[in-house]
């Protein structure tokens, strides 16, 4: 038992206590031996001593028995653990396991109680032992704390830092692919501009080859206009309405005028049925574009001739134009991406924002917009607008 002794005074929980307490403890000790990997207690158990390690080592551990397990400590020679359930009277905190083989005294929950009641510098010396080792706790913690927190400032500034390279290379990316496929837009009504420009100043004299060249200028010249309205619209990201009173059957009469040439050239037919004639309230200039997006999209769907149809009409109290064709069709996944901004299925070309722009302008007049389509069978364009009395 003198061994005990010797070992007991230079532990730090009792290195204020007389020579006479510390035999008070040394003669309520016992030993006992673990090996490796060996549970001491578990979590959540009850306490019926505490322990203090003489050889070896112990790891205390939350959540032991769970996959996202924390080791909180290691404790060698010298030291206690579970004494803090002993004096709160609480079911243990952590699970202690042994490191190697680990040779511990320990003292039974009534003895420790007895001792700290019969004597009080026993109890007023673990009192102080207990708040030393929470100070210290809590100042580990708080170093802990702060030492995370710096890693975090230094990761947030790192995935700042890189999330601003990722925008800027994301930015230069769509920038490059947004301008190749303008300049490939644009190019095209340009060769036409000028082809007929020229033909008009070969033959200035021929009034009706001039007439029909200033007559194509002038398309292309819109053709221009409105690509340059989509892409204003798409770059502002909110679309501000401008509308007026609109007459429905003339206004179908204008979007089968303006592309009945150019579809009767492929070999398309133009089907338009009016049956709600209006009025109604809409942005024309916009509206004018959703059509003449969606009958382009059409046009390049049926590349070997087909039938292309708008049906204006009321169901219940909103607006429906469906734009149907007899096309290709589209299979499922390009439904799924077809009103996505730069998507495009077409071997014809475009910027990919058509259908974009067909979306954001419908929904501008708190509309929607949908698409039937079955490859081979054609595609249908559903556009829903509310009508307000």
């Amino acid at each position: 038992m003198e061994k005990y002794f010797d070992f007991l005074r230079n532990v730090y929980f009792f290195k204020e206590l007389s020579e006479d307490d510390i035999r008070r403890i040394q003669s309520v000790c016992h030993e006992e031996n673990f090996d490796r990997g060996e549970i001491i207690f578990k979590e959540g158990s009850s306490a019926d001593r505490f322990y203090i390690i003489m050889e070896g080592s112990v790891e205390v551990w939350k959540d032991y028995d769970s996959v996202e397990r924390d080791l909180l400590a290691v404790h060698g020679k010298g030291k206690l653990f579970g004494e803090m359930a002993l004096i709160d009277d609480l079911p243990r905190s952590a699970t202690v396991v042994s490191r190697g083989k680990t040779h511990l005294l320990y003292i039974d929950r009534d003895d420790f109680h007895r001792i700290i009641t019969e004597n009080s510098s026993i109890a007023i010396s673990i009192m102080k032992s207990v708040s030393l080792m929470v100070r210290k706790s809590n100042e580990t913690f708080v170093e802990g704390l702060r030492e995370k927190n710096k890693k975090l400032e230094r990761a947030y500034r790192e995935l700042k830092d890189t999330q601003e390279e990722l925008i800027k290379a994301e930015r230069l990316s769509a920038l490059g692919k947004f301008s190749s496929l303008i300049l490939h837009d644009i190019r095209n009504p340009l060769s036409i501009l000028k082809g007929y420009a020229e033909m008009i100043l070969l033959h200035p004299e021929d009034l009706e080859r001039v007439k029909k060249s200033a007559d194509r200028i002038v398309r292309e010249a819109n053709r221009l206009n409105a690509l340059v309205n989509e892409l204003l619209d798409f770059s502002r990201g909110e679309i501000r309405l401008n509308v007026s009173i609109v007459n429905l059957e003339e206004f179908i009469k204008g979007i089968v005028r303006d592309v009945f040439e150019r579809f009767r050239s492929q070999g398309i037919e133009v089907v338009a049925r009016v049956e709600y004639p209006g009025p109604v309230m809409l942005d024309v200039e916009r509206m004018y574009r959703v059509l003449m997006n969606l009958a382009d999209n059409s046009r390049k769907a049926m590349p070997n001739g087909g039938t292309f149809s708008i049906w204006v009409g009321k169901r219940d109290n909103s607006l429906v134009i469906e734009v149907s064709d007899t096309g290709i069709g589209m299979e499922e996944e390009v439904k799924k991406h077809i009103f996505e901004p730069f998507f495009s299925h077409s071997d014809a070309g475009g910027t990919g924002l058509g259908m974009a722009i067909v979306k954001s302008i419908v929904e501008a007049h708190k509309g929607n917009v949908t698409v039937e389509s079955e490859k081979g069978r054609g595609t249908k364009f559903i556009v829903e607008l509310p009508l307000f009395d």
